[in-house]
């Protein structure tokens, strides 16, 4: 590892990047910019072309199987994928409803879910993934609680989709990190089915970018909190980082965690949700909740997916892979 260098709008030094960080930037060059200013069309774009390939995997694998439902939102239709092991044992699974990521603004629910294949395999799992609306079309607490209403109607129709009732764990990453905390805060608050656990991936959950992580990494080739800014202003408008934005909205809001299921938390030390993510581990230990946090050095936010090969990348997939694993056999 090497240390980074600020560069004029980051003040403050930086923890260095992994070598294989290191080395994806130097293959990429001078292309390894964002842009100070962002466009919803463009971030959705470049989206869809990342996740394109890795979604006709999914499709084209025959271990699992996708099947489409609709169900009623709060303001419109949702729509539901189910992705289902095609081997079976038992007649319950255990079921992982997951939250995609894409800064709020981008991606659709089949990002991130060729990890699906992975739970199937290694849980027997059945996953769902909610098309929640993003922004700025959906904004203040609408994502979330397109979330929410998914959910309740999974725990409605938990036997009739083949899922143990005692193994339904919430999953997010990244903006869906953000989104499932504040659904398992309505399902705290408001009731809901029972969850054996959350997994909160390299979460979004603070609109204020106040923390040290987000001053160190305002700039730079990967996620920043520039682009993190722009994000939380298409959902918040210009309430973002103000006094009147809900828990609902953005998690970290929120002064008692104490009710919420144990949860797993993992970052990067070179990301700016880095602080966010710490800081919301320590108020959920505070409310007496079981949780679990690693912080893996060396990489930037979405380093699972820019160098998943790297010892460090590995090591933490093995490591979410466990707790979720031992989320499900608790409750057997």
């Amino acid at each position: 590892m090497r240390k980074v260098v600020a560069g004029p709008a980051n003040r403050l030094p930086r923890p260095p990047y992994d070598n294989a960080i290191e080395v994806l930037l130097k293959a990429l060059g001078g292309s390894a910019v964002l842009p100070e200013l962002y466009e919803v069309e463009k971030l959705r774009k470049e989206a869809a072309a990342r996740t394109q390939p890795l979604t006709d995997a999914l499709f084209a694998d025959k271990s699992i199987t996708v099947e489409d439902i609709s169900i009623p939102g709060p303001r419109r239709d949702l729509t539901l994928s189910v992705v289902r092991p095609v081997v079976t044992t038992g007649d319950r699974h255990p079921c992982i409803f997951y939250v995609h990521g894409g800064a709020l603004v981008a991606a659709d629910r089949f990002a991130g879910l060729d990890t699906s294949v992975l739970w199937a395999r290694e849980f027997n799992a059945i996953t769902i993934s909610v098309e929640y609306g993003r922004a700025p079309e959906n904004i203040g607490t609408q994502p979330a609680e397109d979330c929410y209403a998914a959910l309740l109607w999974v725990g409605v129709h938990l036997l009739d989709l083949g899922i143990d009732p005692e193994r339904l764990l919430l999953h997010g990453t990244s903006a869906g990190g953000g989104l499932a905390a504040a659904t398992a805060l309505m399902v705290r608050d408001r009731g809901g089915p029972k969850l054996c656990g959350l997994v909160l991936e390299c979460a979004m959950l603070d609109d204020r970018n106040e923390k040290v992580s987000s001053e160190q990494f305002s700039t730079g080739p990967f996620y920043n909190s520039t682009l993190n800014k722009f994000a939380w202003r298409c959902l918040l408008g210009e309430r973002a980082g103000g006094s009147s934005v809900t828990p609902y909205e953005s998690p970290a809001r929120e002064q008692d965690l104490s009710g919420m299921p144990s949860t797993f938390l993992d970052c990067a030390s070179a990301e700016p949700f880095r602080d966010e993510i710490v800081a919301f581990a320590s108020k959920l230990w505070e409310g007496g909740v079981q949780a679990e946090l690693h912080v893996w050095p060396g990489g930037p936010h979405g380093y699972d997916r820019l160098v998943p090969n790297a010892p460090f990348a590995i090591l933490a997939r093995q490591t979410r892979l466990a707790w979720i694993r031992r989320a499900f056999l608790q409750t057997t």
